[in-house]
């Protein structure tokens, strides 16, 4: 199925982005000149304002510190509202842009809806009152009320339907790990699913070929492999038109069963009605493979080369992280591993010697990190280790010995030679950061300085290393 996503957010931000123009222009020369003020002696307050009213609800408190609204999100109001305050048209597309990304990061982070809609209702009745006192209550008041209304509803809309589309994708793949998690084999469900739909359909053909009394014959729909549809293969698959047409095609057969059963014992009728039956069962049969197909290759999460997880589920293993470090007051800590001069591998013996090598860096890591840690195929030649339950003394060491057993370990090539190979790590430990693109950019950062200090090295993140250059950002969940 094409993703159809990506063109509706497309068409929602033009829709916006329209609406935001229309009223800046209509809020006239004046209305503007007032907001235009207020950006200037007001913006700084109004975000301190905000955090007082977030921090006020326990569910805000529990996921910011003080510390951060302080040093980073303070600062960050602040621009948003002197962003809004002094708006023109041509600031519309960026504007739109940036709401976007604020609603990805609270749908990351977990930041409830209610609560920024509570605070930008403040920060409203707040500004309403500041347009006031600048221009009293005459019509330019009005039209600065009217266009600062309409900006600050705009700009909320947009974030909503960005954390929506967010929470959107983060729930489709949470329900595919927990299916990865359940059917470890996806091949014998599959197998087994088949077998169930192939045996009500030969038990058909049985009771109707030997006229047996097919009164209590069982629906497809409250067959076994009609009640594991239902109840596990739609929840597990996901909503789809795959899912929904095989549901229609489950009512149908069942339809045509009871118009077979009702009907006269004439053989040719029955033979072209079971046809239509078989022929619809065989539909449903493809799609179920279709479906299962789809469940192995992408959402069993595992690297096909490596037998890694994969990077798609890397997000809902770090929001879980998060959460679990919070409640037991513990940390975690993320390495990001890096094949030093990996090109030239591949360049001077060959791409099959460059899989050969991250096979066995995947060896080496799934052999010398505990059952509870967690180890991605990120992407390349880049590896994530998730090791839970770490301070940063044994998250050093830990990476220290990886880095060690990967240069002590050569690749072993088919002529006898072996191939010596090294990794960067980087070492980012949780620092309560409710983010998890946080943890990864500064993992990130640590890898790109081992490299720039000679590789075959681990370097621990600090506040002090500059964000990766080119940095790619970790695929949303």
């Amino acid at each position: 199925m094409p993703n159809t996503a990506p063109a509706r957010a497309d068409h929602d931000d033009n829709s916006l982005a329209a609406d935001w123009r229309r009223n800046l222009v209509e809020a006239g020369p004046e209305a503007t000149q007032v907001l235009a003020a207020l950006a200037e002696t007001d913006a700084a307050a109004m975000a301190v304002h905000f955090y007082q009213v977030m921090m006020g609800d326990p569910r805000a408190s529990r996921l910011l510190s003080h510390e951060q609204v302080r040093t980073r999100l303070q600062p960050a109001m602040q621009r948003w509202v002197n962003g809004l305050l002094r708006a023109t048209p041509d600031d519309v597309e960026g504007l739109i842009a940036a709401q976007r990304v604020i609603g990805d990061v609270h749908a990351r982070v977990g930041i409830p809806v209610d609560l920024v809609t509570r605070g930008t209702r403040v920060l409203k009745q707040r500004l309403f009152q500041s347009i006031a006192a600048l221009a009293g209550h005459g019509q330019v008041a009005h039209a600065a009320v009217a266009s600062l209304t309409a900006s600050f509803d705009i700009a909320l809309e947009g974030m909503t339907l960005a954390y929506s589309n967010a929470r959107e994708r983060s729930s489709r793949t949470d329900a595919a790990y927990r299916l990865f998690s359940l059917v470890q084999n996806v091949g014998t469900e599959r197998e087994r699913q088949r077998a169930l739909l192939l045996d009500w359909e030969n038990t058909l053909l049985y009771a109707l070929a030997s006229q047996c009394d097919t009164a209590g014959f069982p629906s497809l729909a409250g067959s076994e492999f009609g009640l594991w549809f239902t109840h596990k293969g739609v929840p597990s698959f996901g909503e789809s038109a795959e899912t929904r047409q095989i549901c229609e095609l489950i009512g149908e057969i069942d339809n045509a069963l009871q118009q077979t059963l009702r009907s006269e014992n004439d053989p040719r009728v029955r033979a072209i009605q079971l046809q239509d039956i078989r022929s619809r069962v065989s539909q449903v049969r493809s799609l179920l493979g279709m479906l299962f197909e789809r469940i192995g290759e992408l959402d069993a999460g595992c690297d096909t080369l490596t037998n890694l997880l994969n990077r798609r589920f890397l997000p809902t293993v770090l929001r879980r992280e998060i959460e679990l470090a919070a409640k037991s007051q513990s940390s975690f800590a993320v390495l990001l591993l890096d094949l030093d001069h990996f090109k030239a591998i591949n360049d001077e013996h060959g791409h099959e010697v460059g899989d050969r090598a991250l096979q066995h860096v995947a060896t080496i890591l799934g052999q010398f990190t505990r059952g509870s840690d967690y180890v991605f195929r990120y992407g390349g030649e880049e590896f994530v280790v998730v090791l839970v339950a770490v301070d940063e003394p044994q998250a050093l060491v830990i990476a220290n010995s990886l880095c060690r057993r990967v240069a002590e370990s050569p690749v072993a090539l088919a002529n006898g030679d072996a191939l010596a190979i090294t990794t960067s790590i980087g070492v980012a430990v949780h620092d309560g950061h409710p983010d998890y693109e946080r943890v990864m950019a500064r993992a990130d950062a640590a890898m790109y300085q081992a490299k720039k200090r000679g590789r075959n090295r681990v370097v621990l993140a600090d506040g002090s290393l500059p964000e990766a250059p080119g940095r790619i950002a970790l695929q949303r969940g």
